[in-house]
């Protein structure tokens, strides 16, 4: 029987119903999960950590998911008088306010006055020298456990350069909220990008803890080098818990049912559709105007800033699926139900795929594209990688924390 985790979700940005939802669906977890044990997550062992720094030059890849508890790790640090000297931000930025894609400046943390430098500029990797006067490098982020999620390839820039640099990296482990999932194709060695750089599946199931372990482990970083790396590990941590986030762990992840279909809705980034960026429910909806499903309508509108969001101010039709219950969500994990359901319902098959071959770079094989358009079911796609998917599992038992 599934440990079920509950905590409030800060800062939701949804429709009324899918807030009523989710409002209704954190109170039954409250009810059920009020004497269970709640994981504790490595930030959180503060104690521990402050050793492990003492007398260290200190620098923290971190952002708005770097909690203790209600205080951010940059400033627990600086309170308990580490030489915290540089913060390092990924996708989305230090305070986690940037779009999906949209650069990352440098600049200075008014509170701290610390230099914050990007990890996510035109260059993704570490730019030489940023770790040179430093002597551990701290990695504090929400991962939600999908290949796609830049976060995970951050990780992998952040441990090369450390390496290059002589530098240690300590990576403060957190749930994987799709913990339970291992599903999808794996990566080919033809395609590569910041959304596709190891050979998994789209839905790895660890938490980045182990993860970084599986980087030095099967020699992904340049020339197969390893950094030094030490994980600080969570207590009580189930990978089969229901662990909703206390804050989104990026702009279009607002609640537990977007990071639960997510890893099968991000496809639908490489096609024409929209998934509800721009409105009040991203990775909770899909459609574009000429869809042939209307259960809903809704309208991506640009944000401040003026970062425009596909199909801007057109009026869509398509599927709402916030409704669904999250048991179902849970029961399903990975689904390739709603791509198969949007490349049925549009009329222009032809285009339906964007011409960029974002689709393929996603799913990390051409082959899922092709099967899709060949007419194939979602069971003989899924069997297509199965003898992949029982290979990668032999070898994520190795790296396995919990």
């Amino acid at each position: 029987m599934y440990k079920l985790i509950s905590i409030f979700i800060v800062g939701i940005f949804v429709s009324c119903a899918a807030t009523i939802t989710d409002k209704e669906e954190v109170e039954k977890n409250r009810k059920v999960i009020e004497q269970a044990e709640l994981p504790v997550v490595g930030a959180e062992q503060i104690t521990k950590l402050v050793r492990l720094l003492e007398g260290k030059r200190v620098g923290a890849v971190v952002n708005q998911s770097s909690l203790v508890r209600e205080t951010h790790l940059v400033d627990t640090l600086i309170s308990s008088k580490v030489q915290l000297k540089k913060i390092f931000a990924p996708e989305h930025g230090y305070r986690g306010g940037v779009e999906a894609g949209e650069l990352v400046d440098n600049g200075i943390d008014t509170k701290t006055g610390l230099p914050v430098l990007s990890l996510y500029g035109k260059n993704k990797s570490v730019p030489d020298g940023y770790f040179d006067d430093l002597d551990i490098v701290i990695f504090d982020l929400q991962d939600v456990g999908t290949r796609f999620y830049t976060y995970i390839s951050t990780l992998h820039y952040v441990m090369a350069a450390a390496q290059k640099s002589g530098v240690s990296v300590l990576v403060l482990d957190r749930p994987n909220p799709n913990g339970h999932i291992i599903d999808g194709p794996m990566k080919s060695t033809s395609i590569n990008s910041f959304v596709a750089m190891h050979p998994i599946p789209i839905a790895h199931g660890m938490t980045i803890g182990e993860y970084a372990k599986m980087i030095n482990g099967e020699g992904w970083l340049p020339d197969a080098v390893q950094c030094k790396l030490a994980v600080l590990t969570m207590k009580n941590y189930d990978r089969n818990m229901i662990y909703e986030l206390p804050v989104r762990p990026s702009p279009n992840l607002p609640n537990y049912r977007s990071i639960l279909l997510y890893p099968s809705l991000c496809l639908l980034e490489g096609t024409v559709l929209s998934l509800g960026r721009g409105t009040a429910m991203p990775f909770q909806v899909y459609g574009h105007p000429d869809l042939e499903i209307s259960e809903i309508e809704f309208t991506p509108k640009k944000k401040a800033g003026g970062w425009a969001p596909k199909l801007v101010d057109e009026k869509c039709v398509g599927k709402s699926l916030v409704d669904i219950p999250i048991e179902q969500l849970r029961a399903e994990k990975f689904t390739l139900k709603y791509v198969l359901e949007a490349y049925a319902a549009y009329p222009d098959k032809d285009n339906f795929f964007l011409k960029n071959k974002f689709f393929d770079t996603l799913a990390g094989t051409s082959k899922l594209r092709e099967m899709i358009v060949a007419g194939k079911s979602e069971s003989e796609i899924k069997a297509s990688w199965a003898d992949d998917l029982r290979g990668f599992e032999v070898v994520r038992k190795n790296y396995l924390l919990y």
